[in-house]
């Protein structure tokens, strides 16, 4: 059973790892690289980064926190509390997240998504960018934390 919790944190470390990668990018190097930018190329650029991350990073992201809660469960059943407890917040920490993706970024994502097909350009686009700049930060914060977590689980 140990084995099997250590096999499900694994998955959920590189999985979540993925999507941590994309939201500490975008917070580091994308954000102050598109406050450069005129709001036409900002439509562009990030409504087709939107139309082809919302399509390709859902299945990391739910591996991820599926992967979390079975290796908390996992470690649970084998006895290993500490462990538990650790995969455990890291499931907690992944749910976050998707809370404010669904609520904060998902909306604006499919408004740049649709601009940038009818190639428009919205008077609001600066407002939608800082509106989703604004919770990038925080959102890379929960996946590190998760991915940290889930290695501590690993040595609990």
């Amino acid at each position: 059973m140990t084995l099997l919790a250590q096999l499900a944190a694994l998955v959920a470390i590189v999985s979540t790892a993925i999507v941590y990668g994309a939201d500490a990018f975008f917070a580091l190097v994308q954000r102050p690289a598109l406050a450069r930018v005129d709001d036409a190329t900002l439509t562009a650029v990030m409504g087709n980064v939107h139309r082809v991350a919302d399509r390709r990073m859902p299945a990391p992201g739910i591996i991820g926190i599926i992967a979390a809660a079975v290796a908390a469960v996992l470690a649970a059943l084998a006895g290993r509390p500490t462990a538990a407890a650790t995969a455990g917040a890291a499931f907690v920490l992944l749910a976050v997240w998707i809370l404010l993706y669904l609520r904060i970024s998902a909306p604006i994502n499919r408004k740049l998504t649709a601009a940038a097909a009818a190639h428009e350009t919205p008077a609001d686009a600066r407002a939608l960018q800082q509106n989703w700049d604004r919770i990038i930060a925080p959102r890379a914060i929960l996946q590190g934390l998760a991915v940290l977590a889930l290695g501590l689980s690993l040595i609990s």
